[in-house]
């Protein structure tokens, strides 16, 4: 599996996904807002890999904090994580792990500075490694879903380099081949950035697992011709209904699915969920620059001064999703109530 962020010599290397397929590059963050620009700029991107960045972003940040004030630090430190959370507005992991850091900041208060500096460090690292875990578990508790010798569309990547290593949607997918099942994946290049075919493609030839790119819309007439066996996606950010954020196209692949009576799947895990929203229509939306849409690794592709329009995710209802999986089972409708079981909690 490719890395997708790690520490060392007390920085945080991050591998350059603008980059891929043809470069392995490390982009070395000295300093929060170095982080925060990796994530704004997609030199890191996929909600748990964001989440992990988002950690270690925070304690790389607050190692340049100087007082041994308790209060001082607080106060820094806070400034700080609310500017982490501006990175990306939709990836509830981003918020997740910040609010996690902020949590051992606040239990802390009657230690030194440098232990708590510490332990947030530690933390983060604790974070990349559970959710290489966690997808590994959710990969385990998918491979269910995938009838042996399945052609499987997946959108945008939500694999080892969206994630800490592994993959959701793209765990799921690994977990099916390592098994043994006779599989093929069908990759959309996802545009405007093409993280299907830079990325997932590149992913899936890594490991030889049978692939084959087609362009966005291509899909919908893949699935009236009973060429795809079912769908599966990461998600960005879920709701407490099941309704689910994602990079955009995920809605109309879910509708076409529906409408041709094949299986829509989301991967994600916990920290995913935001238990807070009612549903959909309360995530918010990022519009990201036009720039991205009229034009490639800096080659305009339409004609100079062009309008366009780009928002980097859309919502799926939960009705057009059949089933959820987690670290911890796998969900199905009606949502509100699985998820409150799962999680425990009344919404």
């Amino acid at each position: 599996m490719i890395p997708t962020i790690k520490w060392e010599n007390n920085l945080v290397y991050i591998i350059d996904q603008r980059k891929l397929p043809q470069k392995k590059e490390w982009l070395v963050c000295r300093s929060l807002q170095e982080v925060i620009t990796a994530i704004r700029e997609m030199a890191i991107r996929g909600a748990p890999a964001i989440g992990v960045a988002a950690a270690m972003g925070l304690a790389l940040g607050c190692q340049s904090i100087t007082t041994e004030n308790y209060g001082t630090f607080r106060s820094r430190f806070l400034e700080m994580a609310q500017h982490m959370k501006l990175a990306r507005p939709t990836a509830a992991n981003l918020r997740w792990a910040v609010e996690r850091m902020i949590r051992i900041v606040e239990g802390m208060v009657d230690n030194s500075v440098e232990e708590i500096k510490e332990a947030i460090k530690k933390e983060s690292q604790i974070i990349l490694e559970k959710d290489i875990q966690i997808n590994l578990k959710i990969g385990r508790n998918g491979l269910g879903l995938i009838p042996d010798g399945a052609t499987i569309l997946t959108h945008c990547n939500a694999g080892a380099l969206a994630t800490g290593g592994y993959g959701t949607a793209l765990g799921v997918i690994r977990a099916a081949y390592g098994a043994g099942k006779n599989i093929h994946v069908i990759v959309d290049e996802t545009r405007p950035l093409l993280q299907g075919m830079r990325l997932t493609a590149f992913e899936l030839m890594e490991e030889r697992i049978p692939a084959t790119v087609i362009v966005d819309s291509a899909a919908g007439y893949l699935m009236r011709k009973k060429m795809i066996d079912l769908v599966i996606t990461g998600a960005d950010r879920i709701a407490s209904n099941g309704d689910m954020a994602n990079k955009i196209g995920s809605y109309q692949l879910a509708v076409i699915a529906k409408e041709n009576k094949i299986p829509f799947y989301v991967a994600a895990p916990l920290s995913t969920f935001d238990l807070d929203l009612k549903n959909g229509d309360m995530i918010p939306i990022e519009e990201r620059e036009p720039g991205e849409v009229i034009s490639f690794a800096g080659n305009l592709l339409g004609p100079e001064g062009v309008h366009a329009f780009n928002p980097a995710f859309d919502i799926t209802p939960a009705k057009y999703i059949s089933a959820i999986v987690t670290e911890k089972g796998v969900l199905r409708s009606p949502y509100r109530s699985s998820i409150r079981d799962l999680f425990g909690t009344q919404l």
